[in-house]
């Protein structure tokens, strides 16, 4: 049965049973997400019920589960933490407020088409970025693992306070994440299909600190407001406001690539296509909703979505029981999440870290290029130590600096001049006849493949190089693209050759390269007759002009072709 985004109840029975295995891996890692951003628990939770919600009934990926992610909490604790800083009052709302604005930008991403264009950039960009970000989350989760609060200053500010950090170890707390961290990376494989890990290390890490260290002074979550959301009232400031849209575009950027990846994982598993623009609009309306109701922002959450597929999801049904069985959580059974010791989020919260890093491409990145690796390691680096927007900038501008070096070089190659019959193109028995009878005064400049900017000066460099020709004849048959840059760079090759008193014709420009020479005027520079579709014409008459006289020439069925075009003067260079 073909899966569509279409709600039906075919399959009530794997969704449901999906939605609901879905919930239970979530609920751990909302409330570590929620911890981790200094939003606070419940807002991981309410971050989870409207993202998941609303990305599933108006997405475009039947099985997808969106829920707050690391790379979005990533980002969400640096924006909280920078809007608190500079204005304590309202901070916490003005970065609700950001989350709606990513909500907005993905809304338009998605009206606008342009979920096709969101993933094109290099891999080892997004490696770097990615690893950077789990970077990040690890190097968070050290002061509440080790049972301390985190300090100022973000990321610097935490490596700076490691030596402090480890000395003031509260050896409970650590003994508890340590036990944690133990749970979920020694469960056995069959216990893994029974309950997730991350559930399980919540449950046990809780009992044991209640149990074993009840009269400890541990640092817990604490009481969590039951009941409705109170509605967030988006707040500006007017110093603040071109911060707050740049971070919006930035978190709904991340939200569109971290989603589009995981769309992309579960087109595999179930063998069907997502549809890309109608997926940011929901995840769009579901980051809106949530910033409304103080929630963190969301994404596609690969563990989830494979988790919902293996266990019999197939359409959108999955992702709205999952969120509705968070929100009876939220609602009437947040009591219960009040004794969970913050060690031990704080250790799932580092796992995903672990889990977000690129460990297959970071192990083999020098081996396949090192100019990958250089910026994929340059990217992470610049994630982590100095802001996002700057480490994907610099790494998609270097590395389609380095691709459009790579193909201008491979092009350039494909610009050939030819005055003899040489083997530099495939010419037929006329054209070399035709070649040989010019004696080297006509030139054939030759090029095919997408004329981008890069070739221009490989253009100019051939045609520097010529030097007795009358005629020069620029065959643009195979070629489908020509850019700007090499168009003028072809101008300024018929301009000299004009100058110096050279006859040109071009050979094979029609459609979209016709229409690109004529608005640069370059048609206009030629007689109409040397405008050619056919290149044994253009040479027949080009040897013509050269020798003065009618041109004969015989094929390979020995058929004889008088050349007589009527122009016959004799061109001097």
């Amino acid at each position: 049965m073909r899966i569509t985004n279409t709600i039906h109840f075919r399959n009530l029975h794997g969704d449901i049973f999906g939605g609901v295995t879905a919930a239970i891996v979530s609920l751990p890692l909302a409330l570590a997400f929620g911890v981790a951003s200094g939003a606070g628990p419940v807002a991981g939770l309410y971050g989870a019920v409207c993202v998941g919600f609303f990305a599933a009934l108006f997405g475009g990926t039947p099985t997808l589960i969106s829920e707050p992610t690391g790379p979005m909490t990533v980002v969400m604790t640096g924006i909280v933490s920078s809007m608190t800083a500079n204005n304590p009052e309202n901070g916490l709302a003005m970065a609700f407020t950001v989350v709606m604005l990513a909500g907005i930008f993905q809304i338009l991403f998605g009206i606008f088409r342009l979920g096709k264009y969101i993933t094109l950039m290099p891999y080892s960009v997004i490696s770097g970025f990615m690893s950077g970000i789990g970077v990040i989350l690890i190097i968070l989760q050290i002061a509440p693992f080790l049972g301390q609060p985190n300090p100022k200053g973000g990321v610097l500010g935490m490596v700076q306070n490691l030596p402090q950090l480890f000395a003031k170890i509260n050896p409970i707390e650590t003994i508890l994440g340590v036990l944690t961290l133990a749970i979920i990376f020694l469960m056995p494989p069959k216990l893994k299909r029974i309950a997730p890990p991350q559930l399980v290390a919540l449950i046990v890490g809780t009992i044991v600190s209640l149990v074993f260290f009840g009269n400890a002074e541990i640092r817990r979550i604490g009481e969590i407001p039951m009941g409705l959301p109170q509605l967030q009232v988006p707040t500006f400031t007017f110093s603040q406001m071109t911060v707050m849209v740049i971070d919006g575009a930035m978190l709904g950027l991340l939200g569109c690539i971290d989603t589009l990846l995981t769309a992309v994982i579960a087109d595999s598993l179930t063998r069907t296509e997502h549809k890309s623009d109608k997926e940011l609009i929901g995840q769009g309306i579901g980051n809106l909703v949530s910033g409304l109701c103080g929630g963190l922002p969301g994404a596609g959450a690969t563990m989830g979505t494979v988790v919902n597929i293996q266990t019999g999801a197939q359409t959108a049904v999955s992702g709205l029981t999952r969120a509705l069985i968070l929100l009876v959580v939220v609602l009437w059974a947040a009591n219960f999440t009040e004794p969970i010791p913050m060690a031990v989020l704080a250790a799932i919260a580092l796992k995903v870290g672990v889990d977000i890093l690129d460990w297959s491409f970071l192990k083999r990145a020098h081996n396949v290029s090192l100019k990958g690796a250089l910026i994929m390691y340059g990217v992470m680096f610049l994630t982590v130590f100095v802001d996002l927007i700057v480490a994907v900038g610099v790494g998609v501008f270097i590395a389609n600096i380095l691709t459009i070096e790579r193909l201008s070089s491979l092009q350039s190659q494909e610009v050939k001049t030819i005055t003899d019959t040489d083997d530099a193109i495939v010419l037929n028995e006329q054209e070399k006849q035709l070649l040989d009878q010019a004696n080297g005064r006509v030139l054939l400049f030759y090029l095919s493949g997408p004329m981008i900017f890069g070739v221009s000066k490989a253009i100019a460099r051939e045609h520097s190089a010529m030097k007795d020709a009358d005629v020069l004849i620029l065959d643009l048959s195979d070629v489908p693209l020509l850019g700007v840059t090499a168009s003028l760079a072809i101008e300024n090759a018929i301009k000299e050759a004009i100058e110096k008193g050279r006859q040109v014709f071009i050979v094979g420009a029609a459609g979209k390269i016709k229409r690109r020479l004529e608005r640069f005027g370059i048609l206009q520079l030629l007689p109409p007759h040397h405008l050619l579709m056919d290149r044994t014409e253009a040479l027949r008459q080009a040897v013509t002009l050269v020798n003065g006289h009618v041109v004969e020439t015989t094929d390979s069925a020995n058929t004889r072709y008088p050349a007589d075009f009527g122009d016959t003067a004799v061109v001097q260079s």
